[in-house]
């Protein structure tokens, strides 16, 4: 409120409340000038809707006349070019409008020198430069997957002939009047009203002379009559929070040093590649106490961050929503600025350097990107000109309830082709290699988490939004169209059909789905003491009947340790070594399931305490062994993963899999077969989910060779007890399991093991 206190102080005329017009009462005389007295007063008051009408340059009776307003400027003079003495202006209005004509038929060029309190200004008027060139086709931000958004909007530096400056655009169709406000203006709404482009609903003015870094806001007198200052919607860079303003900030296109992973990262099927994803929230991995217990930078997350990441062999980091956002306790899924990165962490170059590091160590980033709501801070995009303009208008379909936030109106051209633009504006401006939709299911459904009478049913009479599910389509045909190699992925926990079906075949085009329910189910089954999981071994087996409708990710997830469910090692059922055991085994039948697979930061060295965004990760865990032991795991987990093609090449095929053993629930043992492109390099995943050691289990296999032990979770490196088969074990020619080799393993206790057939 600091600028709005700063503007209100220094204003002599405004807007009352309600949007009233005060009394013009003591005003001067326009008399012997061209402007006529109502649109002195609209100038004044801060509500005239076409401020180029009035201000700058005019043709009056065969002489140019130049107006300006100038709120606290105690004089003003007119610098022509090509002429030596300044013309003065007079004032003819106390709250600051001058006038004064120049006795010449050609149109001036010139500047004008104002006398401030505090120094001598010189500076090109705003209003004496017609549409800026560039800009011409703001008709286009209401096309669907066009780029344009980002080019014709917002605040860009721009030069007219040798005049540098910034080109402002906001779209706000229903305004009644826009200005674009600053430290550079005193905050004051009547010194840059914005001209408004009648075939777009935008208002757009170029500024000369600002520089990279300046605050900035719209000041808009909305149809409601009301004053409401927002946050540029396409601002790409923003003041760090609490405090809500815009920074002015060229359109991300700078030097990269990462051409090499860009030009390759479209190269094959992400299908078909390795997938294991390391979730992340910034703020939180790792703090700096001794400095106030400050976030890191990105420089320095990619300093520190990038190379753990990298040495535990995670292909891909998910950052939680880093598109700046108000509240810390949101974690980002309360985006205002859905063009900037957060400035929690640094600048946009800063974020820049961060993704090179990614890419250049090998890692793609994936952004978890949240299109589905946004907050009602006051100076965000609700009531955003004074009408619902971004959300819908009635509440039962704008208004989620659960979480106090606005929902995008999807049926309107403008929000899709917003968002649509956004989704491209990370992949190609930051490079970044992948979305992370949020909350899909919440976008589907016109009922999610609402009663009988709480929601308005489609034109068929259904419960499908039928508007979301035209975005969702457009915008994943647009970026698969336009960026090969980035993958979407869905958040959606509903059996709804299709999700990362192509929208060709009537899918939601997606390119993967997160398994909510195989996460569900598992955690379920973990959670059980081992003498009553025989009770529960559907839980492991059911997900196996619809592993393969979709392009599945194995998540766990942020939202799985937060909110009283504790830590994953938390939820393990028996003593220390017990605890860990199990999550070592859960871990081992995860990487060998079918599906990339996705583990929150702190669950790859067994995290106690439940997540906290306010503190850093427990890293002083690491000095314990069986911490240690997990965070190894995980490290040969991802090397298995990798490097044995039977266990990514047919990730999403039901023919890179076959049953083994199913039906033990007496034993709570578990084994399958999983198979690449080469139908002969097979691997073989087995899980005893009992304490209970087992000699002699024979197992099924369809081809003779040495199967080589890869991954033993009981391994004494991870903190196991050790108990394994000496690294491998030959098949022999014996039947089982309807095969014609089988091999006889001993199982160790709350463990899974990975063998490959080497042979």
């Amino acid at each position: 409120m600091a600028e709005l206190q700063a503007r209100d102080g220094a204003r002599d005329a405004g807007i009352g409340s309600g949007g009233v017009v005060r009394p013009s009462g003591g005003r001067g005389s326009s008399a012997g000038f061209g402007v006529a007295p109502g649109d002195l007063a609209a100038i004044v008051e801060a509500r005239h809707g076409n401020p180029f009408a009035v201000l700058g340059p005019h043709a009056v009776r065969d002489e140019y006349e130049i107006r300006a307003m100038l709120p606290g400027a105690r004089e003003v003079a007119v610098l022509v070019d090509g002429r030596a003495e300044p013309i003065p202006m007079t004032r003819i209005d106390p709250a600051g409008f001058f006038v004064t004509r120049l006795g010449t038929r050609e149109r001036p060029w010139y500047k004008l020198r104002i006398e401030w309190p505090g120094g001598v200004q010189e500076a090109r008027d705003p209003y004496s430069y017609g549409p800026t060139p560039g800009f011409e086709d703001m008709w286009r931000i209401r096309q669907v997957g066009t780029e344009c958004i980002p080019r014709l909007l917002g605040a860009h530096p721009t030069s007219i002939g040798d005049q540098a400056g910034y080109h402002f655009g906001v779209w706000a169709p229903n305004a009644r009047r826009v200005s674009v406000i600053g430290d550079f203006n005193s905050w004051d709404g009547r010194r840059h009203p914005m001209r408004l482009r009648f075939d777009a609903g935008v208002w757009e003015l170029f500024v000369p002379d600002l520089q990279s870094g300046e605050r900035y806001k719209f000041e808009i007198l909305g149809a409601d009559g009301a004053r409401h200052e927002k946050a540029d919607p396409v601002a790409f860079m923003a003041e760090k929070p609490p405090a809500t303003a815009s920074r002015l900030a060229r359109l991300p296109d700078f030097e990269r040093r990462d051409t090499e992973w860009m030009a390759s990262r479209h190269e094959g099927d992400p299908r078909y590649k390795p997938m294991s994803v390391y979730e992340c929230h910034l703020g939180s991995w790792a703090r700096v106490p001794e400095e106030g217990n400050r976030f890191l930078t990105y420089r320095e997350l990619a300093e520190r961050l990038i190379p753990y990441v990298k040495d535990l062999g995670f292909t891909h980091i998910e950052l939680l929503p880093i598109t700046e956002f108000p509240f810390d306790g949101s974690w980002g899924y309360q985006p205002v600025s859905l063009f900037a990165p957060t400035s929690r962490f640094g600048t946009p170059e800063d974020f820049v350097a961060f993704v090179e590091a990614a890419h250049n160590a090998g890692i793609g980033i994936i952004l978890d990107w949240v299109p589905g709501h946004f907050p009602n801070d006051a100076h965000g995009l609700g009531l955003f000109d004074g009408t619902h303009l971004y959300e819908h208008a009635d509440p039962r379909q704008g208004y989620h309830q659960d979480w106090g936030t606005y929902i995008y109106n999807f049926g309107r051209q403008e929000v899709q082709a917003f968002l649509v633009a956004n989704a491209r504006f990370w992949l190609e401006r930051y490079h970044l290699d992948g979305l992370r939709v949020d909350a899909v299911a919440s976008m589907l459904y016109l009922d999610y988490s609402r009663k009988h009478g709480e929601w308005v049913p489609n034109k068929y009479g259904g419960n499908e939004n039928l508007d979301a599910i035209e975005f969702m389509r457009k915008m994943n045909e647009t970026v698969y169209s336009a960026d090969p190699g980035c993958i979407t992925v869905a958040e959606e926990s509903t059996s709804w059909p299709g999700v990362s079906h192509p929208t060709y075949t009537g899918g939601l085009g997606f390119g993967f789905k997160w398994n909510m329910g195989w996460m569900h189910d598992t955690l379920l089954f973990m959670s059980k003491e081992p003498v009553h999981r025989r009770y529960h071994h559907h839980n492991l087996t059911f997900g196996l009947l619809y592993a393969f409708s979709e392009n599945f990710v194995l998540p766990l997830s942020h939202d799985e340790v937060v909110h009283g469910k504790g830590s994953l090692i938390g939820k393990m059922p028996g003593d220390r070594w017990q605890k860990f055991a199990n999550l070592r085994a859960y871990y081992g039948f995860m990487w060998g399931h079918p599906g990339k697979k996705l583990l929150f930061m702190g669950g790859e060295f067994g995290q106690e305490r439940e997540w906290n965004h306010d503190t850093s990760l427990d890293w002083h865990l690491l000095e314990d062994g069986y911490h240690r032991g997990v965070q190894n795991l995980i490290r040969d987990l991802n090397g298995a993963a990798r490097t044995i093609p039977a266990l990514h090449e047919r990730d999403t095929e039901a023919s890179g899999f076959q049953w083994l053993v199913a039906d033990d629930a007496e034993n709570s043992v578990i084994a399958w077969l999983r198979r690449g492109a080469d139908p002969e390099k097979i691997a073989i995943v087995v899980s005893n989910f009992t304490p209970v050691p087992r000699e002699g289990y024979r197992i099924g296999v369809p081809y003779p060779g040495f199967y080589r032990e890869v991954v033993n979770t009981d391994a004494a490196v991870y903190g196991g007890s050790n108990i394994g088969n000496q690294g491998g074990v030959r098949a022999e020619e014996r039947e089982a399991h309807g095969h014609a080799y089988c091999v006889s393993l001993t199982l160790p206790p709350l463990a899974t093991l990975i063998l490959e057939r080497v042979g």
